[in-house]
């Protein structure tokens, strides 16, 4: 058994638009659930077996699985889907170097920033900054048209998820946008805004429009 905990309009959207696009949205059971949310809404959901309350969370037969990244990483090779790079393939190393550079680099680095934290010698020795941040998604974008190669990936899914809430955080002028628009082209963001607003109702929610209008 697979299940995925998941709230509407969170952290947890990226596994469900990688779901569906890997056409497994049907296997997977996804057990909605309340979370804590900015400007208190959403509570801590008794359903939810993650330590933190967060989501998403992964349960395989009993066991768990958490963080995006390793999510992606289990549900890839689980599902042997060419949105992954098997153990076999010789894009691998760079496929497991973004996942992992998500968490450990550019969230920090942009949460840090959004908090005007990031001008610190310590942080910077940590992760660097967000120049350094697009320079490096750069040097990716400037061989391939995506971050692993000239396929779209769990990783690019990944990677440009904190764009789609922030875009004007990209660079106009700069490979990023394209490339940031080239993942938007291929997710299925119809099926992905209809059951999040859908997911929304059934918890009592307002819209995302609301919640980002302060309402």
């Amino acid at each position: 058994m697979i299940k995925l905990y998941h709230s509407p309009n969170s952290r947890s959207t990226g596994i469900l638009s990688l779901l569906r696009l890997m056409g497994k949205e049907t296997e997977v059971d996804i057990e909605t659930v309340h979370i804590k949310r900015q400007g208190g809404l959403g509570q801590v959901d008794a359903k939810n077996p993650h330590p933190e309350g967060k989501v998403p969370l992964l349960e395989v037969d009993g066991r768990f699985v958490r963080e995006r990244g390793a999510i992606m990483l289990w549900l890839t090779d689980h599902f042997d889907s060419p949105l992954g790079r098997g153990p076999d393939d010789p894009a691998r190393a760079e496929y497991l170097s973004w996942l992992f550079y998500y968490g450990g680099v550019l969230e920090p680095i942009l949460y840090l920033t959004y908090l005007d934290l990031a001008d610190n010698a310590m942080i910077h020795d940590w992760c660097r900054d967000q120049a350094t941040m697009f320079q490096t998604l750069e040097a990716a974008l400037s061989k391939n048209a995506f971050l692993v190669d000239d396929t779209f990936s769990a990783a690019d899914l990944l990677v440009s998820a904190p764009f789609q809430w922030f875009p004007d955080l990209i660079p106009e002028q700069s490979l990023v946008r394209g490339w940031f628009d080239r993942c938007m082209a291929a997710q299925d963001t119809a099926f992905i805004e209809n059951h999040e607003t859908q997911a929304m109702k059934r918890l009592g929610l307002p819209s995302i429009e609301e919640i980002l209008a302060g309402t």
